[in-house]
């Protein structure tokens, strides 16, 4: 009698465990893009973001969702790096602006890069990795805006979106490593903190 009570426990655990499995597991797509935007603190930009992929978004999961957010941010420091690139021959610009948006350019090249191996890491499932690389590319971008004097420049106010870009990846990558936290009613509405 004892050995059946062990049995019945341990299938009543199993089958407890894979339904909350199932569950974390088919929420996809649109009900994930909802959830997971609901804790990040930029919430229409997560939403657009994170839908504009219109083959991968309809069934994303949690790192098709990270990938999708990591690739537009890496636009975005591409697009910041030709802008850096024309501003740079702007001869009518003060020498300490340009020596700043040559400096810019750099470490905004450096962050694109590093939004690449986030990438590269995820599609390897080094999540630890991932977090890494998305740290050393928003201090990529904090050293791109205080090379630059003044915070008014077309640089910094694109660089705001970089970073809110990387904050998204960032938000979601900590699900990666906590995916429970997608399942608790009374977590749902609060935003991770960054």
């Amino acid at each position: 009698m004892e050995h059946m009570k062990k049995f019945f426990s341990a299938l009543v655990f199993c089958v407890i465990v894979l339904t909350h499995q199932t569950v974390a597991q088919e929420t996809k797509g649109k009900d994930l893009i909802n959830k997971v935007c609901t804790m990040s603190p930029y919430r229409d930009l997560c939403m657009n973001v994170l839908s504009s992929d219109p083959e991968q978004s309809p069934d994303a999961d949690l790192k098709d969702l990270a990938i999708i957010s990591l690739e537009v941010a890496a636009k975005n420091a591409s697009g910041i790096l030709k802008d850096a690139k024309r501003l740079i021959n702007d001869d009518s610009l003060n020498p300490d602006v340009q020596q700043g948006l040559a400096d810019c350019k750099q470490t905004i090249l450096d962050a694109e890069s590093q939004l690449e191996d986030t990438i590269a890491s995820l599609l390897d499932d080094s999540k630890s990795d991932a977090n890494v690389w998305l740290k050393a590319a928003l201090a990529a971008i904090d050293t791109c805006d205080a090379s630059i004097p003044g915070d008014d420049d077309i640089l910094s106010v694109k660089s705001v979106l970089l970073r809110k870009l990387c904050n998204i990846a960032i938000t979601i990558n900590r699900l990666l490593n906590k995916p429970d936290y997608l399942h608790k009613p009374t977590l749902l509405n609060r935003p991770l903190k960054l």
